[in-house]
C-alpha cells in the first residue's frame, strides 16, 4: 500500500474564474455543463441552486458554477462599472468596456459557437424563456449568463458578443441574479443523472406542451376530499388517459396560448369540445 494518490480518471479540477480569493473549488466530471455568471453580485450564488438536487448534484461534479464578479473590471479607484446613459434620462448603464473585460474572460476555454455555448442577457425584453429553451440550453456544453443591474448593458455589448436577450415574464427584477439562479435551476435538472428519474421529467408540466395533470396522495380522504376513484383503480391505462384529459382541461383553461400550441401541433381544433 502506498501514498500515491489515485487518479479517477473521469474527474477533472479547472481553476474557477471568479476573481475572489474565497471562491470554494469543487471536483467536477469531464465535460461537465457549466454555467458562467457574470455579476455584480457573486455571493448571491449558489443560493438555491446549492440545495436539494441540484445542490447534490453540484457536489456531485454533474455540472459546475463559476460565478464572475463585475467589479473587478470595473475602472478606477472605486472600480466603476456604470455611468449615465447617453442622451440623457434616469438611473445608470453598465459600460461596454467593464463588460467586455468580464465577457473576454468569461469565454476562456469555450466554443465560439453560441449553439454549443450561448451566452445570455436576462433582460424583461429578451426572448420568453420556456421549457423547450431550457431543453436546448442543457444540450450545450455550457452557458454564460449577463446579470444586468440599473438601467441596463451597453447595446454595443449585446451586438458584439452576440448575445441572446432572455426574459423570464413580463416583470422588471432589481437584477438579474433570481432569474439567473431561475433559468440554471430549470436547465440543471435536465441534465442526465441530475434528477435521477427520467419519467418525472417525461410526465412533468410543458413536456409533451401541456400544463401537469392534478397530483395526490395519502389520505385517501383528508377533509372530506377524496382521491379521485380511478387514480385507485390500479388500471393503467385508464389513469393515463384521465391524467391526459385532465392536463388538457387545465391547459385550455388556464393557458389558451399553450392549449393553440398544442392543438395547431396535433392537428387539432382549439375550440373543440371533448368534454375536456
Amino acid at each position: 500500500m502506498t501514498d500515491t494518490p489515485r487518479s479517477h480518471g473521469r474527474r477533472s479540477i479547472s481553476a474557477s474564474l471568479t476573481p475572489r480569493d474565497l471562491m470554494t473549488e469543487r471536483p467536477r466530471l469531464k465535460g461537465a455543463w457549466t454555467a458562467r455568471v457574470i455579476t455584480l453580485f457573486p455571493g448571491a450564488f449558489p443560493g438555491v441552486l446549492g440545495e436539494s438536487l441540484t445542490g447534490k448534484a453540484l457536489e456531485m461534479g454533474l455540472w459546475a458554477l463559476e460565478p464572475i464578479d463585475l467589479r473587478a473590471f470595473g475602472e478606477g479607484k472605486h472600480r466603476n462599472v456604470d455611468d449615465t446613459p447617453a442622451g440623457g434620462g434616469a438611473g445608470m448603464v453598465l459600460r461596454a468596456d467593464v463588460m467586455a473585460a468580464a465577457l473576454d474572460q468569461a469565454a476562456a476555454g469555450t466554443p465560439d459557437d453560441r449553439d454549443a455555448w450561448p451566452v445570455v442577457y436576462l433582460s424583461p425584453r429578451g426572448k420568453p424563456f420556456d421549457q423547450t429553451m431550457a431543453r436546448r440550453f442543457s444540450q450545450a456544453k455550457g452557458i454564460t449568463l449577463i446579470c444586468g443591474r440599473f438601467e441596463g448593458v451597453d447595446q454595443r455589448i449585446l451586438d458584439e458578443y452576440r448575445v441572446a436577450e432572455v426574459s423570464l415574464g413580463d416583470f422588471v427584477l432589481t437584477g438579474g441574479e433570481i432569474a439567473a439562479q431561475a433559468l440554471i435551476d430549470a436547465t440543471v435538472r435536465l441534465i442526465p443523472r441530475v434528477l435521477g428519474n427520467h419519467e418525472s421529467i417525461v410526465e412533468e408540466s410543458f413536456s409533451e406542451g401541456l400544463l401537469e395533470h392534478p397530483q395526490y396522495t395519502r389520505p385517501t380522504v383528508w377533509r372530506g376530499r377524496e382521491i379521485p376513484e380511478i387514480l385507485l383503480s390500479g388500471h393503467h391505462a385508464h389513469i393515463a388517459a384521465w391524467r391526459k384529459a385532465m392536463a388538457e382541461r387545465l391547459t385550455k383553461e388556464r393557458r389558451p396560448d399553450l392549449w393553440r400550441a398544442y392543438c395547431d401541433t396535433h392537428g387539432r381544433d382549439p375550440d373543440e369540445d371533448r368534454e375536456l
